[in-house]
């Protein structure tokens, strides 16, 4: 069974960082693309940036290119979205999902709300 559990979410002024995990298990992590989407409250499910199976290929939406950052350490079957220079439209539930544009499984997701 995929099971995908999101932390590190929180509250952060405009401006700060946060960096959000994904703890993976019931599958090979390795041979899986994988993305981060979200969803700001009232609105519908965004895909923030994607990741290919190695790691080598990364992909953002515009909204977030040069402030975060997709990783993953297959070894620790774990993916990482580090967030810089937050703003309050980045306020959402964020979801770590299987395949590279979010298509797959997600887990219940992480709080991030940025607000000063």
């Amino acid at each position: 069974e995929v099971q995908l559990v999101e932390s590190g979410g929180g509250l952060v002024q405009p401006g700060g960082s946060l960096r959000l995990s994904c703890a993976a298990s019931g599958f090979t992590l390795s041979n899986y693309g994988m993305s981060w989407v979200r969803q700001a409250p009232g609105k519908g499910l965004e895909w923030v940036s994607g990741i290919n199976f190695g790691g080598g290929i990364t992909n953002y939406a515009d909204s977030v290119k040069g402030r975060f950052t997709i990783s993953r350490d297959n070894a620790k079957n774990t993916l990482y979205l580090q967030m810089n220079s937050l703003k309050p439209e980045d306020t959402a539930v964020y979801y770590c999902a299987v395949g590279s544009r979010g298509e797959g499984s997600r887990g219940q997701g992480t709080h991030v709300t940025v607000s000063s």
